[in-house]
């Protein structure tokens, strides 16, 4: 069989099961799930593997809703792996298209299953819950704690985008999220309030505190975050106040520096007050994305190939993804496919709808196609593999270069 044979077979297998897994994405987008609880989406994406003929384990890595999906050929070759999400955004829905972005990678899986017995190695599906963060978030993290990707060669997947231009991957930052908390004592705060230990004022203390540190810490850094508990009652001295944060930064050191700094901040608040104070992450640490241009190319050409162009020009590092875990440890690609012909803001009502539009549901069957000959090519071209690999390694010492430069 030659390597046109095969890329026909991977095409034409997309087309024929393209409707099941449109009808997937319609179902998950309606009934939405968020973080650990997408017992929905994990059921119906995990059954359309069995029935391609996967080994499909659910329950891994910690995480209930969370899969790893296996088809093994037999015969020695790399192993690709594909990265699928299926949560929702609390209390908006599928507002930044995850309901496509399962399904395309579950149908990239299956049709390159089609034709691995011919090419040898291996093709594996990750289901990854939570990447909007929640209960137990960020489930990538824990799939590269646990050494799910310890032999896998590379991963890949696509995102939904809402500016009508299909695109490479582009930077993110890194996010640690943290849960802060005070507890103080309670008191009349008319009669009493000498005896009281006011754990709003530490809280507060902190959110003022993080203020003030912006102006010394270096561009790529985000620091925001909200009091989600500030006392019960005015006339009580709050005993108990809480906050959560998300701390970003454009690599791991700068990130760690920056906690560093934030945790000095809530020692302090609680030695002004009296209050005592913990600071904790609230779920997994999302890293930021490490680019692998090389492996990017091929799936810019392969989109070219279907007749959809793609815009390079490189975008700066705005929002954060557990997609940077994995690219943290092997080769990942997570470029952005478009879903709507007129500009959209990701996270809103007009994203959701986008995402279960004709157009937006037609990206599926391209985004298949184009991931499954992407992950074709590294199989059949050694060589290609082993570019893309040290591509890889000369941005991960990149990054380290530029962390030690900013600290």
């Amino acid at each position: 069989m030659t390597t046109s044979d095969i890329e026909a077979r991977i095409k034409a297998y997309v087309d024929e099961r393209l409707p099941d897994y449109q009808a997937a994405a319609r179902d998950i987008h309606a009934r939405p799930e968020t973080s650990n609880h997408e017992y929905f989406a994990c059921g119906r994406l995990s059954e359309l593997l069995v029935n391609e003929g996967f080994q499909v384990d659910v329950d891994v890595a910690g995480h209930p809703t969370g899969f790893a999906a296996y088809f093994k050929s037999g015969r020695p070759g790399p192993v690709v792996c594909f990265l699928a999400e299926y949560d929702a955004l609390a209390g908006l829905g599928h507002g930044c298209g995850h309901n496509l972005f399962g399904a395309t990678s579950c149908l990239a899986g299956a049709a390159l299953a089609q034709v691995i017995r011919e090419t040898g190695g291996e093709v594996r599906v990750y289901g990854t819950p939570g990447e909007e963060g929640g209960e137990n978030g960020s489930a990538k993290g824990s799939f590269v704690r646990e050494g799910f990707f310890k032999d896998v060669d590379a991963a890949l997947c696509v995102h939904p985008g809402g500016d009508t231009a299909n695109r490479p991957t582009s930077k993110s930052l890194g996010c640690a999220p943290v849960d802060i908390e005070f507890h103080g004592r309670a008191s009349h705060a008319a009669s009493a309030p000498e005896k009281g230990v006011n754990a709003l004022d530490a809280v507060i203390q902190v959110y003022n505190g993080t203020n003030a540190l912006r102006q010394h810490l270096p561009g790529d850094v985000r620091i925001h975050g909200i009091i989600t508990h500030g006392g019960d009652a005015p006339n009580i001295v709050p005993e108990y106040a809480a906050a959560k944060f998300y701390l970003r930064a454009a690599t791991a050191p700068v990130l760690e520096d920056v906690w560093k700094k934030v945790e000095r901040i809530v020692e302090g608040a609680g030695l002004m007050t009296g209050a005592k104070g913990t600071m904790k992450p609230s779920q997994n640490r999302v890293e930021n994305t490490v680019l692998t241009p090389k492996f990017d190319e091929v799936w810019c050409r392969r989109m070219e190939e279907l007749g959809e162009p793609v815009n390079r020009e490189p975008r700066e590092a705005a929002g954060s993804s557990d997609v940077g875990n994995v690219s943290q440890v092997i080769p990942t690609i997570q470029p952005h496919i478009a879903i709507t012909d007129v500009p959209v803001r990701g996270h809103s009502e007009e994203f959701k709808a986008a995402a279960c539009s004709a157009k937006g549901l037609a990206s599926v069957g391209i985004g298949a196609k184009a991931l499954a000959l992407t992950a074709l090519d590294l199989i059949l071209d050694p060589k290609l593999l082993a570019a893309v690999k040290a591509d890889h390694a000369e941005h991960l010492n990149q990054q380290a270069e530029e962390a030690a430069r900013a600290l």
